[in-house]
């Protein structure tokens, strides 16, 4: 089987539900009053998101989105007036930031960036495009997007912001195939890269191998996270 009728299958998995668990641990999210409050809940979070289980970070979000006395960081402006110490305690009152020093800092920092610069974060995304995103937050403002802006997860959540907040992202068939651990153990199960090669090469490496396929490389993501999530129960 070839690695794009092996792509193909495992998409088809992916639909029909016989590749296991499929829950995103974006899928617990709140009911949101307007458009600007959904697009921060899927934003700031991602900043955090570092070496930690996605589920445990996301029910935290929704913890202190839901509690009155927190929801408040959600708050751009607010945010960015806001004393370090007291959004530090907020923040970790449900184990949003683990780290509190580094997450809070990564939390402020994002939100000033944002209302200094684009007064809200649904300017930031008018007209939404991956390029000129990439080059807004990976070039122009790169230190105002603490992790955010790392190519990992900055192509993660361009992907997350098409899937949950209806972006309708142009260009978005350039998002790459964020390479994290799960995606690492497929590419190397499927034989896109060897063990011994470099893991940031996997990113260019599936979308060269996918090239003609009518399959993008962020397509894949989901369906490959949850292959390996659930430890490869599904047999190509």
């Amino acid at each position: 089987m070839s690695l794009i009728q092996s792509c193909q299958t495992l998409l088809q998995a992916y639909k029909d539900g016989s590749l296991g668990q499929t829950i995103m641990p974006e899928d617990s999210h709140p009911v949101f009053k307007d458009q600007e409050s959904k697009l921060i809940y899927f934003t700031l979070p991602m900043s955090l998101n570092y070496q930690r289980d996605s589920y445990a970070l996301w029910k935290a979000a929704l913890a202190t989105y839901n509690d009155p006395t927190t929801n408040i960081v959600f708050n751009l402006k607010e945010v960015s007036n806001m004393d370090t110490n007291q959004l530090q305690q907020l923040l970790s009152k449900h184990k949003l930031a683990l780290q509190p020093n580094k997450h809070t800092h990564n939390w402020k920092t994002i939100a000033q960036t944002i209302t200094t610069n684009f007064s809200t974060l649904s300017n930031l995304l008018k007209n939404p495009d991956y390029l000129t995103l990439k080059q807004l937050l990976q070039i122009k403002h790169k230190k105002g997007f603490p992790y955010l802006s790392g190519p990992k997860i900055f192509n993660y959540w361009c992907f997350i912001l098409n899937q949950y907040c209806n972006l309708n992202m142009n260009n978005s068939n350039l998002i790459e195939i964020a390479p994290d651990t799960h995606i690492t153990k497929c590419s190397i199960k499927l034989g896109v890269i060897k063990g011994n090669e470099s893991k940031e090469q996997i990113s260019n490496i599936w979308r060269e191998a996918l090239k003609g396929s009518n399959i993008t490389p962020i397509q894949m993501h989901p369906v490959l996270w949850f292959w390996s999530k659930n430890n490869f129960l599904f047999k190509l």
